[in-house]
């Protein structure tokens, strides 16, 4: 029998190594098998076939075969595990789910979950036009074109998707469509079996089982040639694939947060290189790392209308809040003369602290260095570690009653727009009201049919969502991502208000409002004008100067424990270990405390991000034993989207 190299899936690092097995004569890479290790059996992927036995062993052979993965995805699953300084295993796991047991037939969940789509237009605009002929010669030249598709929202970058998928199904190639939110993924599904019926899949995190069991079975049989879904869908089976969209390129969603920390637009450049395929970078407000590395594409104006006015509201000089004069004017006009309108505001709850007047302490959670959130239900909630406490009737430190309410949450703003402009339905959509199934959809579809009527919300309602007539938008305090102590926080700032702004006025003159007590910040002015080339020229200037990507990249190594002093001791010993081999380090420092444990931060800007991280992973194993003892756990993180 044949002998073949063996990754078990199983988490420990210990046995994070490739094992041999006897196969069969018809067992090849990516098979899926049953194996021995130890006195356990566990799955595992074939990696390779035909290898030389270990010399003095006997080998025993594998059990039953349980399924087969597309072998590329092997080979997509392991540069993650060397990239991203996982395990194989931990990411052999992303592209070999476990397998469910069947189930009776029911719809497709591509069926049940899509809304309506949108009818092909009777012309592509000379841009389109040209955008969709660069995309037909990479599938054609199979040569791995990555491109960046740029454009103002409601300038066709959806058609020039649809238009490419098309070319890529003639070719008798597949198609995998990355939205960053589960929440964008009806609206996607629902445009793409407009045109493609049923061949048209559904992938994310949200399904269950049975559901993802389906589709991977439709997608591997091929009765799915196109997969719409969230980060995970970039792993979808799909042999001969030819072309891979990331909607919404920007979107920081599309890194994931814990183990393996894979971020999807990297694997997806990835994938699209071992496949010869071609990769579409769509955004209307592009990372500068895609701006300054990518073959651009651009559609330069919004089709059949222009884009919106946007006014600075400087907080400064009025006195309502969170709905300032000018806010309660257009809101007016829109209750008289009917539309609808959309209110960001990047906070849940009620009011985001309780402050004592008297002795100046805001109520914090126990667990977490943050403070407590009021909520509508009257408890005070942490939104780190779900931490619940009813509201103090006075001070806890001082006694005092004097207690404030700081700042607005959504829920707030839903108050304050019922009792000022109570002819408005109000529509409130965030984390609390999207937790049910099928809440997210149903609210869509209610503002989607409203007139006269608000939505409200956090950064989602201004992800990717094309609602008619919608001719007023407003983000309530611009200051909220302004003071983040992140370097990108200037970059997000500018997104969000640009991609706001694309939500208005898409059938009709359209405004926005941007409410700040910073009028002069530079991505604000920059939003104000809609120049997105100026934005990045000037952002990556700054990045230049200071080192950080696309010039350079980041690793992060977070370390957390019981207590404040251990996390950075340990750090400051990996530093030691990481001087002297070119890299920029910084810290460590202390971080926000979360879920009872101390935490520290130390940060490398580095042009060899693969070989840091796993020096970092061996100094940290070589120190295993005492990070036991600490109860100490660390995270390095590659290429991280938050600091």
């Amino acid at each position: 029998m044949p002998v073949a190299s063996v990754y078990p899936l199983v988490s420990a690092r210990a046995v994070a190594r490739l094992f041999s097995y006897e196969v069969p004569d018809d067992v090849g890479k990516g098979a899926i098998v049953q194996v021995r290790l130890g006195r356990s059996t566990t799955r595992g992927v074939v990696v390779e076939v035909g290898v030389e036995p270990p010399a003095g062993i006997k080998l025993a052979a594998v059990g039953k075969v349980l399924d087969e993965i597309p072998s590329v995805l092997v080979d997509l699953a392991l540069w993650i595990a060397d990239y991203y300084g996982t395990t194989p295993a931990r990411a052999l796991e992303l592209v070999a789910p476990l397998r469910r047991a069947p189930r009776g037939e029911r719809p497709s969940p591509a069926e049940r979950e899509s809304l309506s789509g949108e009818p092909a237009p009777a012309a592509l605009t000379p841009e389109q036009s040209t955008a969709v002929a660069r995309v037909v010669a990479g599938l054609d030249e199979r040569a791995g074109a990555h491109l960046l598709l740029v454009g103002p929202t409601g300038s066709g970058k959806t058609e020039v998707y649809l238009q490419a998928c098309a070319a890529s199904l003639e070719r008798g190639l597949g198609t995998i469509v990355l939205v960053p939110e589960i929440a964008l993924a009806p609206q996607t599904v629902g445009r793409f079996r407009e045109r493609f019926g049923d061949t048209v899949a559904i992938l994310h995190s949200a399904l269950g089982d049975a559901d993802r069991r389906d589709e991977r079975d439709r997608i591997a049989r091929g009765d799915a040639r196109i997969v719409v879904g969230a980060r995970s869908a970039v792993f979808a089976p799909m042999r001969r694939l030819g072309l891979i969209v990331v909607d919404e390129e920007h979107d920081s969603s599309y890194k994931q947060d814990s183990d393996p920390r894979y971020d999807a637009r990297s694997v997806a450049a990835k994938r699209a290189a071992l496949e010869s395929a071609v990769a579409v970078y769509g955004s209307a407000t592009p990372r500068p790392e895609s701006w300054a590395t990518l073959e651009r594409v651009v559609l330069s104006a919004r089709i059949g209308a222009p884009m919106p006015r946007v006014r600075i509201v400087d907080l400064r000089r009025e006195s309502g809040y969170p709905l300032s004069a000018p806010l309660l004017t257009e809101l007016g006009r829109v209750a008289e003369r009917g539309g609808k309108a959309i209110l960001l505001l990047n906070r849940r709850g009620v009011t985001p602290a309780i402050h004592c007047r008297a002795c100046g302490v805001s109520r914090r959670c126990g667990n977490c260095d943050v403070a407590l959130t009021l909520h509508g239900d009257g408890g005070l909630h942490c939104h780190h570690c779900g931490h619940r406490e009813p509201v103090p009737e006075t001070c806890p430190a001082c006694g005092s009653a004097e207690l404030a309410h700081i700042g607005a949450g959504t829920q707030r703003l839903e108050k304050e727009l019922e009792r000022n402009v109570p002819e408005l339905e109000r529509i409130r959509l965030d984390a609390d009201t999207a937790a049910r199934p099928g809440a997210l959809r149903e609210t869509l579809e209610r503002f989607r049919s409203a007139d006269r009527a608000v939505l409200i919300g956090t950064q989602m309602v201004a992800k990717g969502h094309h609602f008619p007539g919608v001719d007023l938008a407003a983000v309530i305090d611009a200051d909220t991502g302004l003071s983040l102590p992140d370097f990108r926080a200037e970059e997000r700032t500018f997104q969000l208000v640009t991609q706001l702004a694309g939500r208005s006025g898409r059938d009709a003159p359209g405004l926005v409002l941007v409410q700040t007590f910073q009028p002069d910040a530079m991505p604000l002015q920059f939003a104000q004008r809609h120049d997105v080339a100026g934005f990045l020229a000037e952002e990556l200037e700054r990045r230049r100067a200071l080192g950080y990507p696309p010039m350079r990249h980041l690793v992060s190594i977070i370390v957390s424990g019981p207590d404040a002093a251990a996390p950075q001791r340990l750090l400051r010993e990996i530093r030691t270990g990481l001087e002297g081999e070119g890299h920029d380090l910084l810290g460590p420092a202390p971080l926000l405390r979360l879920r009872g444990r101390f935490r520290a931060q130390l940060i490398a800007k580095t042009d060899e991000p693969r070989r840091l991280a796993r020096r970092a992973a061996a100094l940290l194993a070589a120190a295993g034993s005492g990070m036991r003892r600490d109860r100490l756990t660390a995270v390095v993180d590659v290429d991280p989207q938050t600091l």
